[in-house]
């Protein structure tokens, strides 16, 4: 098309047609190649021959240039298509030169030719500047096209990781702020994303963490390097998470650290492990200890019931007699428990009610109560409370609950005992004091081995009670507050 508007352009000069419509031809066989640079020069021949006469030129020189022009690409194949063209419009010009000659065309005016000719260049140039303009922006558009394909399927990648892990990934500014968190924050912590890049990450954290966080970071602007510190992120329902956190700094290209990007990773039951094997240690340690305590504690306790049994045959009238044979008994089993926990023996489990085993308990524990100005107020719902226990261990229980309760109220108060049933086979035993209390950070930590509240405590009475309740497959829990009291829950399973 454009060949055949340039033939319609041309211009006359006696009698002969002059244009540029070599100019494409050119083009096309050195872009497209021989087959499209023929049929070009048909269209282009064409348009000649009826615009003009003269043809016998016009075909000589077309033949000669479309046979030339065929086979000079196949041998320039490893050239580029702007080198072919130049190569090609210097054999269109020794051509061009040969039809003028041959057909004695003007020889007179070599300026005209020459105009002519550097019309034709300037044909081929401009259009070949056309093309690799053109070519350079689609390349650059498909290689934009192409990047941002990539850039695509890099971010869905990275979507599909941040989205899906179980690790918190957060990016924060050099000023705390929260820039971006992933969608796992609302899963773990219960936080939207929205909330959390609202608010600084210190106020999430503990308040001794909350430093740490903050030397951690001012550390990481100093020598740049990565760290990784444990922390406690208050979950939205107000409990606390442990976390194992690894801050890494983000340098921008002037080398200064403009953002950190912390991977967090739940390590709470990675927590609860270690826990369990360190007590599970101390245990151990306590069961080595307890049977050696044990061994030697029955060797001067047989000899004392021995000589109260003598006594008692001789002083029967005393009325003390039985219940301290009573006690001795309690005191023989208990070292027998002390030896079991070295060596764990099957217990003898047997039907009683709670009721008359907490009311044993009170009577027992009245006197110390009265001289601490201490009073109990036991209270239930009238029924019965039939439990399968090991009598003296549940009784153990109650004591050591109850003298804690009465330790921690040294100005005196009340005691209150409540069972009911809570579910139709749960018996629910509630002890409420008015001591002290329990700070509630130090609540987890009661029942570890050797852990005590009180100055001489030796941090087994609780242990030793958690492990009864929870061979009696009940459960023990724990409400306090400082200077108003602690509630004690303890669950049993009812017989049918």
């Amino acid at each position: 098309m454009v060949s055949i508007i340039l033939v319609l352009l041309s211009v006359k000069q006696q009698g002969y047609s002059y244009d540029i419509r070599y100019a494409p031809i050119i083009l096309i066989f050195a872009y497209l190649g021989p087959a499209a640079g023929v049929i070009t020069g048909v269209f282009a021949l064409a348009a000649r021959l009826y615009s003009s006469g003269n043809w016998p030129p016009a075909i000589v020189g077309w033949a000669l240039i479309m046979v030339v022009f065929s086979f000079l690409p196949i041998q320039l194949r490893r050239l580029t298509p702007p080198q072919r063209c130049a190569a090609l419009a210097g054999a269109y010009v020794i051509l061009y030169s040969i039809t003028v000659f041959s057909f004695r065309i003007l020889v007179n005016e070599p300026l005209f030719h020459l105009q002519y000719v550097m019309f034709v260049l300037l044909g081929v140039l401009i259009g070949g500047l056309l093309i690799e303009s053109n070519e350079r922006l689609r390349r650059a558009i498909a290689e934009k096209k192409d990047m941002e394909k990539s850039l695509e399927a890099s971010e869905f990648h990275y979507r599909l990781i941040a989205e899906n892990t179980s690790d918190l990934i957060t990016v924060m500014d050099k000023n705390h702020s929260v820039r971006y968190v992933s969608p796992s924050h609302e899963l773990v912590l219960g936080y939207s994303s929205s909330e959390l890049e609202s608010i600084k990450l210190c106020s999430l954290l503990a308040p001794v963490d909350a430093e740490m966080f903050k030397t951690a970071a001012c550390g990481m602007y100093e020598d740049k390097e990565a760290r990784a510190v444990e922390l406690r992120f208050k979950h939205r329902e107000g409990h606390w998470i442990e976390f194992e956190s690894l801050y890494k700094p983000v340098k921008g290209e002037d080398g200064v650290i403009e953002h950190i990007v912390m991977i967090s990773r739940d390590i709470s039951e990675r927590k609860k492990a270690e826990q369990f094997l360190l007590q599970t240690e101390k245990l151990s340690v306590i069961g080595e200890l307890a049977a050696g305590v044990a061994h030697e504690i029955r060797n001067p306790l047989t000899t004392i019931k021995g000589f109260l049994q003598i006594y008692k045959k001789e002083n029967c009238a005393i009325k003390y007699n039985d219940l301290l044979l009573d006690e001795l008994e309690r005191i023989e089993i208990i070292t027998s428990e002390l030896l079991s926990m070295a060596k764990p023996q099957a217990i003898q489990l047997t039907c009683i009610d709670v009721r008359e085993l907490m009311e044993a308990t009170v009577s027992f524990l009245t006197p110390q109560a009265r001289l601490n100005h201490i009073e109990f107020i036991s209270s239930d719902d009238g029924s019965q409370f039939p439990v399968r226990c090991e009598k003296n261990q549940l009784k153990q229980v109650f004591l050591h609950i109850l003298k804690n309760a009465i330790e921690s109220m040294p100005s005196g108060g009340e005691i209150h005992i409540n069972l009911s049933r809570e579910a139709e086979k749960e018996c629910l035993i509630s002890i409420q004091d008015q001591g002290c209390g329990i700070p509630e950070g130090l609540i987890p930590r009661l029942g570890q081995p050797f852990y005590s509240l009180k100055e001489k405590g030796t941090g087994l009475g609780l242990m030793i009670s958690h492990k009864i309740i929870k061979q009696h497959h009940g459960s023990i829990t724990f409400h306090s507050r400082v200077n108003e009291g602690t509630l004690i829950k303890i669950r049993l399973p009812l017989e049918d």
